[in-house]
C-alpha cells in the first residue's frame, strides 16, 4: 500500500487525462492538465515549522523510518513533542484534502502543498480545518493532542510528508518496507 490519498490522486490524474486524450473534441485540451502538473513541480516549498513554539530539540531525528514501530511497522514520519493544546499550523501553503477522525491517526488533517506533496498532521487534539478550502502557510489548521493510536502518550503532532510521485534514488533494499521509502519524505530534512 503506498496510500490511500496517492492512490486517489493518481487515479483522478491519469482518468483525466486519458478522458481528455481519447475524446477526439477534446484532445487539444490534453496540454492543460499537464500544465497544471508542471506548474505544481514549479511552486517553490517555502515551509515552516508546523507546531507553534516547537524547536529542533522537539523530535528525535533518528525517528523518520524507525523500525519497530508498533501496529505500523515502521514510523513514517515524525514526533513533533508540545504541550496539548498548542497550535498546529500549515507548514507550507496548499489545499485541504480532508480532515478525519478515527483509524490510527485520531484526529487529522491531510494538505495538498506545493511539488504535489501531501502532509499529513496527526493525532491533532481539535481541527481547526476545512477540506476543500486553499490554506496559508502558517494558517491555524488544529491543536497539538494525543487522539488516535497516541491515546496514553505524550500530547505530540506526528507528521509526515507523502509524494504520489516515485523517488526511486529513495528505494531502500535493506530498510524494513523501504521500497516505501520512494513515497515518504523525511520533514527533518525541511524544518531544520
Amino acid at each position: 500500500m503506498i496510500t490511500n490519498t496517492t492512490r486517489r490522486f493518481l487515479t483522478i490524474l491519469i482518468t483525466g487525462i486519458f478522458t481528455i486524450w481519447f475524446d477526439r473534441r477534446y484532445r487539444k485540451y490534453t496540454f492543460i492538465p499537464l500544465l497544471i502538473l508542471l506548474i505544481g513541480f514549479i511552486l517553490p516549498q517555502n515551509m515552516i515549522q508546523p507546531v507553534k513554539g516547537a524547536s529542533t530539540s522537539d523530535w528525535d531525528i533518528n525517528s523518520f523510518w524507525a523500525y519497530p514501530w508498533g501496529n505500523s511497522v515502521t514510523h513514517k514520519g515524525i514526533d513533533i513533542f508540545q504541550i496539548k493544546g498548542t497550535d498546529v499550523v500549515s507548514s507550507t501553503h496548499g489545499w485541504v484534502v480532508y480532515t478525519y477522525e478515527g483509524g490510527k491517526g485520531g484526529k487529522s488533517v491531510m494538505i495538498l502543498g506545493p511539488k504535489w506533496r501531501f502532509h499529513y498532521y496527526a493525532h491533532l487534539d481539535e481541527i481547526k480545518a476545512t477540506p476543500f478550502v486553499p490554506v496559508k502557510r502558517g494558517a491555524v489548521i488544529g491543536t497539538v493532542g494525543d487522539t488516535g493510536n497516541a491515546k496514553g502518550k505524550p500530547p505530540h503532532l506526528h507528521y509526515a510528508i507523502t509524494s504520489p510521485f516515485p523517488y526511486v534514488n529513495r528505494y531502500d533494499k535493506e530498510a524494513i518496507h523501504g521500497w516505501k521509502k520512494m513515497f515518504y519524505l523525511n520533514p527533518d530534512t525541511w524544518l531544520r
